[in-house]
């Protein structure tokens, strides 16, 4: 997992200025530079209007009282397509605006819910018990505070009290 993150971290930079290369070439530095800034904009404006989308669908799922894992995994590769999409590059605006496709995007987030040891690991079964095999106790409870002492009035002088003729 550490070699490909590695291979990654390198790679994708080396690609992307090879592509930036290629198309500067083709269409000039300043175009370049443009697109690249539009693509950011345009992107980020979709993710706005996509995110509001998957939040209502996940309230909506919360509302009938289910988990919302396919939405929680949506919105999870909303985010890799804002970071593709902020990242400039011909390559990672590709990969993001791949991602903004909601019926790719759905069938990702599906996969991931099927086959995630997470989701699996803590999605409740009938009767309370979730697959790790712990019993849920759903219950009430009250808090009783104990009562303040009561001062009992004496008829004999306090030695104590600064008020020396108070009784």
């Amino acid at each position: 997992m550490a070699l490909l993150f590695l291979a990654a971290l390198i790679g994708i930079p080396l690609i992307e200025i090879m592509v930036f290369i290629e198309v500067g070439s083709e269409i000039g530095a300043l175009n370049t530079i443009i697109i690249t800034v539009v693509t950011a904009i345009i992107g980020v404006f979709l993710i706005r209007i996509q995110g509001i989308g998957v939040l209502m669908r996940a309230r909506a799922t919360l509302d009938r009282q289910e988990t919302p894992v396919n939405e929680i995994f949506e919105g999870i590769f909303l985010a890799l397509a804002g970071l593709f999409l902020i990242i400039p590059g011909f390559v990672t605006d590709t990969i993001g605006f791949f991602l903004l496709i909601p019926p790719l995007r759905r069938s990702l987030a599906a996969y991931m819910a099927r086959n995630s040891n997470f989701v699996a690991a803590n999605i409740r079964r009938p009767g309370g018990r979730t697959s790790r095999g712990g019993t849920v106790i759903d219950g009430e409870y009250e808090v009783i505070e104990k009562e303040p002492p009561t001062i009992e009035p004496t008829d004999k002088p306090n030695p104590d009290s600064p008020w020396r003729g108070e009784k």
